[in-house]
């Protein structure tokens, strides 16, 4: 679609701007702010009049609210009346883990300050004088026209970018006469919400290929390929009947090695080369098949341990994750005598005339295995979980004849090649629409399309 340009530009002071509309100006955000000051933490919530103070975990990545579980601090009056937000308010990113989340802005709507809310100070708060609209400096703040100066401007003593108010305030952005700032917010409004909502088609049909992954998964490795095969109750409540020819038995029974590997203190980056090692890192598991490039080289003056050397054949599982990760396997298909166990993973060998390690990892991915790993999962914290030894080991799966276990994966191994293929085409549209977004609020911020017109259409 070819969209209308002003009819007079004029080339601007600064080189990566280049030309904006004549009657636009250039502006450092520093001069358009009225407020522009750090948050508050405040104490333990005492119970008594605690106040809800948000974070930047509630910011998501693109600029929007989610708040789910906000904490609560017990503040003094001053520092509650000093960080109180109201509409219109907008709160920067100032640290953080992710090179992605560093910047992120949210807006404080109506339903936001109805919540009495204050901000930490992992944030910055900027309130704006009556020149700019803040919904136009949202667009502003969270497309790479501000994302890209704040990279530059940031600087990093601990590997992490940071930014302070000063830096943001060094921002250069163009500015278009107040009465035009309306039409170019209600342009991007319409604009981007059609541009959301086939993302989340997009999305949408994402999770459906995922639960009809795991449906797929499921369904083989309990119940086979033969819809018309007699079946019998396993005797495990939760697995339910399986094909009355399959065994069931205990993992603990088809398995001839069971180990974990080492915690070499090693380098920040993979080895590469034919004649380094590298030490495996947990998330070679995390998406059920083995990836080898997930691995920290050993330091050449620590010496290998080649009985942790990955073999055809080995099954590795997660012993330490997420709840989400934890117990995730993989098969090992090829050799990899450079590449050592990590501490980690557990590593199975099994009794290859019983159970085929591809297809036990399938089966340890399905949604009553994984039921069974996560109540088997332990751990002080939420975020991070370990799963035991005998909680694998003692784990009953529903074993087919070997040959039958090769149909299986084959047969997977066609099927989910295609949903693969449809999730791929999903995740190339959605990449290209963001694309698009991004461009269409860059070309509007800056004056290379004219939507005074359009606003309204």
């Amino acid at each position: 679609m070819s969209l209308p340009r002003y009819a007079e530009y004029k080339k601007g002071d600064i080189p990566w701007l280049g030309y904006v509309p004549g009657n636009w100006g250039v502006q450092r955000f520093k001069w358009l702010v009225e407020r522009n000051d750090g948050g508050v933490w405040g104490d333990d919530p005492s119970g008594n009049d605690d106040t809800i103070v948000l974070r930047s975990t509630e910011q998501t990545v693109d600029g929007r609210w989610q708040i789910d579980e906000p904490a609560r601090r017990s503040l003094t009056e001053r520092d509650r009346l000093a960080a109180i937000l109201e509409v219109g308010d907008l709160l920067v990113t100032k640290s953080s883990g992710s090179a992605l989340h560093i910047g992120k802005t949210t807006l404080v709507t109506e339903d936001v300050a109805a919540l009495g809310a204050c901000y930490s100070n992992f944030m910055q708060r900027l309130r704006l004088e009556a020149r700019l609209l803040p919904k136009l400096a949202w667009y502003i703040l969270n497309n790479g026209i501000a994302r890209t100066q704040l990279d530059l401007l940031s600087n990093s003593t601990t590997g992490l970018a940071n930014l302070n108010g000063g830096i943001i305030g060094e921002l250069l952005l163009a500015l278009p006469p107040y009465k035009e700032q309306a039409s170019i917010v209600a342009f991007l409004d319409r604009e981007t919400t059609k541009i959301d909502a086939l993302v989340a088609e997009q999305e949408k049909l994402i999770a459906l290929l995922a639960e009809k992954r795991q449906a797929t998964i499921c369904h083989a490795v309990t119940r086979g390929l033969n819809p018309d095969a007699p079946m019998k109750d396993s005797g495990i409540p939760w697995l339910g009947e399986v094909p009355a020819h399959w065994s069931v038995k205990r993992i603990k029974h088809v398995t001839i090695l069971f180990e974990q590997g080492w915690s070499p203190q090693c380098e920040s980056y993979p080895a590469e080369a034919p004649d380094e090692w590298g030490v495996l890192k947990v998330g070679c598991v995390n998406n059920g098949v083995f990836s080898p490039w997930e691995n920290k080289k050993l330091p050449d003056d620590l010496a290998p341990v080649p009985a942790y050397s990955l073999k055809k054949g080995d099954l590795l599982v997660s012993r330490a994750n997420t709840r989400d990760l934890v117990g995730s396997a993989a098969a090992v298909l090829e050799d990899h005598p450079n590449l050592l166990l990590c501490d980690k993973l557990y590593r199975l060998r099994l009794d290859q005339e019983e159970c085929d390690s591809s297809f036990l990892a399938a089966y340890l991915g399905s949604s009553r295995a994984r039921s069974q790993i996560e109540l088997g999962a332990t751990g002080a914290s939420s975020s991070m979980l370990n799963i035991g030894q005998s909680a694998i080991l003692d784990l009953d799966a529903p074993l087919p004849p070997i040959e039958e276990q090769a149909e299986i994966m084959s047969f997977l191994d066609m099927e989910l090649g295609k949903l693969k293929e449809l999730r791929d085409r999903s995740n190339q549209t959605i990449a290209l629409l963001k694309e698009r977004r991004s461009a269409l609020i860059t070309a509007a911020v800056t004056g290379q399309i004219d939507v005074r017109g359009l606003a309204a259409a």
